[in-house]
């Protein structure tokens, strides 16, 4: 199949590259461009073509991975999903287009990163023994100064590696699997539902104990099926809805 010319990133753009890049690759895939089972072009081929760095690709495959449009398959690459026709989706990613559309000033603020030593409840989680040294993060996205969102984020510790604040200013789940594993995110596990804050998330976010708030919690697999990263993702009822049971939109 013939593809079109290539769009540029715009490297001045409040979205960062890896966002466009996924847009652009999903944009694609939905008009099957890019086909259930087709193979996408590898790591350095995208770097190579858009002008950004293979972290930057990896960023955007992790985000298509979790959103269940590729697959990854070790030693072979990156292959399109079939739909999933059984479930509908939601697009947390939308909160960039909010911001962008409404001209909103974004911050993302990392409270803490550090190592902790898996308890029992995080043992299962991560499906992990109890005491395994694990990768901890905490961050806050604001908008126009207003805490909106609060998010905790767990990964086993597999790279031995320092933690480095300059790769920490994109705190989502998948980017964070991205540079700080051996392991590829091969799929996600989303799960949305309605919760009440506590102590923690509520100091995080301004509001009162027990405010109700949605409670999303996102689980990353690798290739073998085996849990790699498990998280949290708390937004202020207040201030969210959705809409359509497809995508997020900020009051």
């Amino acid at each position: 199949m013939q593809r079109q010319k290539e769009k540029v990133l715009d490297k001045n753009s409040i979205i960062p590259a890896y966002y466009q890049l996924y847009k652009m690759l999903e944009k694609k895939i939905r008009k099957r461009e890019f086909r259930p089972g087709e193979h996408l072009p590898t790591e350095m081929e995208l770097a190579s073509q858009f002008d950004i760095s293979r972290i930057t690709v990896r960023r955007a495959i992790a985000e298509l991975v979790a959103a269940g449009m590729v697959y990854t398959q070790q030693g072979r690459g990156t292959f399109v999903a079939m739909p999933r026709l059984d479930n509908y989706t939601f697009d947390l990613n939308n909160f960039y287009n909010e911001i962008s559309q409404k001209k909103i000033r974004l911050h993302e603020e990392l409270l803490e990163a550090t190592i902790i030593k898996a308890d029992e409840l995080l043992a299962r989680r991560l499906g992990t023994a109890v005491n395994t040294r694990c990768l901890y993060f905490r961050d806050i996205i604001s908008a126009n100064d207003e805490p909106l969102v609060y998010e905790a984020k767990y990964m086993v510790y597999t790279k031995q590696a320092p933690i480095l604040e300059s790769e920490l200013k994109d705190p989502s789940l998948p980017n964070l699997v991205t540079i700080h594993s051996n392991t590829t995110p091969a799929s996600s596990k989303d799960i949305l539902m309605v919760s009440k804050s506590n102590k923690e998330e509520s100091d995080a976010l301004g509001i009162k104990v027990g405010t109700p708030v949605f409670l999303m919690t996102q689980t990353i697999y690798d290739g073998d099926n085996k849990i790699i990263a498990w998280g949290k993702s708390i937004y202020r009822g207040d201030r969210y809805k959705i809409i359509n049971c497809q995508g997020w939109n900020i009051k």
